[in-house]
Parts: C-alpha cells; sequence; structure tokens
C-alpha cells in the first residue's frame, strides 16, 4: 500500500504546520518597513523618511521577535531587522526624525 507524504512548501514562515497570521503579518511589516528604510537611505534628501521607517521597522521587528514561533519567521525578522536599523541610524545621521 502507498503512503501518501504530504510535503510542505519550501517558501513558507510557518514551518512548524500551524497557521501564525499575526507573527506572518508583523514579518511581512518588518520586511516591508526594513526595505523602504534601506532603499531610501541612499538618498540624502529623504533622510525624513528614512529614519521614521527605521524606527517603526525596529519597534515591529522587536515585537515579531519577541513574539515569533519559528526559526524561518526569525531568520527574515533579523534580515529585515537589520535594514531597518542601518536605515534609522542613517537618517538620523543625515538630519534626523524631524529634518
Amino acid at each position: 500500500m502507498a503512503q501518501s507524504v504530504h510535503r510542505m512548501p519550501a517558501l513558507t514562515l510557518n514551518t512548524d504546520g500551524h497557521p501564525h497570521p499575526r507573527e506572518n503579518a508583523l514579518v511581512g511589516l518588518t520586511a516591508v518597513l526594513g526595505v523602504i528604510a534601506f532603499a531610501t537611505s541612499f538618498f540624502h534628501n529623504l533622510h525624513v523618511l528614512t529614519s521614521w521607517t527605521g524606527l517603526f521597522g525596529i519597534f515591529t521587528g522587536l515585537l515579531g521577535m519577541f513574539v515569533s514561533v519559528t526559526t524561518a519567521e526569525r531568520f527574515v525578522l533579523m534580515i529585515t531587522l537589520g535594514a531597518s536599523a542601518i536605515g534609522f541610524y542613517l537618517g538620523i545621521a543625515r538630519g534626523g526624525l524631524w529634518g
């Protein structure tokens, strides 16, 4: 008798097989904020956007690390938390939160 094997997709944050909508939302929000903060850090005149998105990315990333369940979530959170921090620090160095 053939046994059916349930394989999980290769790209998933739910490596334990359970859905984590709150944790995945925090990962996605941190990823978006981290990419925006890092990408806008290359432009000197966007330091207000860079510093605010970096600051919010740091807060959501730390909250996401606090409630994360799987290693895949923590991996993505650490990468995007680092991008948020780099954007935040460069935004602060170039003029700060209020200009």
